[in-house]
């Protein structure tokens, strides 16, 4: 299985979909979500899921990545930029602007994909990709370990694209 997306050029995520983009919630996030197009994946795949994380965050966190977006159940091989925000053929988890570092941002909003920030750095985001045999039993605003929970023993193969986000 292979994922690419047309927001990541040469290995870094173009400027629209973070914090030097022009597209924010009204609390400043970022929602101009990543597109990206899944590639051969196995032949029982009935769905995807998507976890885009920061690991670069532990520093800025106290000690946790941060999670920009949680989406499952997409069952077509691409999701068009900014789709976050329009599509009703998935369900998307809350990302961590729910946080007190996040300034406790309602879940309603955070719903949706979180853009990039960095605040100390240029940081390494993972779009990791699973492909699995079966749509998951979640709920709108899903939290990251409920999204493992589903997914074991589901997952048929995964892939992960890798992209920086300069410092705003």
């Amino acid at each position: 299985m292979i994922v690419t997306s047309t927001g990541i050029v040469n290995g870094i995520i173009q400027d629209k979909f973070g914090g030097r983009g022009t597209q924010f919630n009204e609390n400043g996030i970022p929602t101009y979500s990543l597109p990206f197009k899944v590639e051969n994946a196995p032949k029982k795949t009935q769905c995807f899921a998507i976890v885009l994380e920061d690991k670069d965050a532990y520093p800025v966190t106290g000690g946790f990545a941060w999670i920009h977006w949680l989406a499952a159940n997409i069952a077509r091989n691409e999701v068009k930029e900014n789709e976050s925000q329009s599509a009703n053929d998935f369900v998307q988890g809350c990302n961590s602007w729910t946080s007190i570092q996040g300034n406790q941002q309602s879940k309603e909003l955070s719903c949706f994909y979180g853009g990039m920030t960095p605040p100390d750095r240029a940081h390494v985001y993972e779009l990791h990709v699973f492909a699995l045999d079966k749509l998951l039993n979640l709920q709108k605003g899903f939290l990251l370990n409920e999204l493992y929970r589903e997914m074991t023993d589901h997952i048929l193969d995964s892939y992960t694209l890798k992209g920086i986000y300069e410092k705003i």
